[in-house]
């Protein structure tokens, strides 16, 4: 959308490093974009994602075992004990840690 229309408005110097601190915070280098999103929404969300960065590497650990578990048991015709519950640990800890972060993610206001 094009933006034709300009809006001036007149505010202290404390204001306006209040103003760039806590566009800062949200990580937001262009002021005129953190300007409009606060007087439009009210609100700017940064999202900390490294509990779900987290959870990806998890997720691929747990499709490589699995691939590596089947393979055996495709080759040898069995699994082994240890395997399956290394297995079901690491997926208890995916969803622990799943858990935490939709509680987080929850509590976003």
């Amino acid at each position: 959308m094009k933006k034709e229309e300009e809006l001036k408005v007149r505010i202290s110097p404390e204001d306006k490093e209040r103003i760039r601190s806590k566009m800062e915070e949200a990580g937001i280098l262009n002021m005129s974009a953190y300007v409009r999103k606060m007087a439009l929404d009210g609100i700017c969300v940064r999202l900390d994602l490294v509990d779900v960065r987290q959870l990806i590497v998890l997720l691929q650990r747990c499709s490589t075992n699995l691939n590596q578990y089947a393979k055996r048991a495709n080759e040898t015709g069995s699994v082994y004990a240890a395997d399956i519950e290394d297995l079901r640990s690491r997926l208890d800890e995916i969803w622990e840690l799943s858990r935490q972060s939709l509680a987080r993610l929850a509590n976003i206001r």
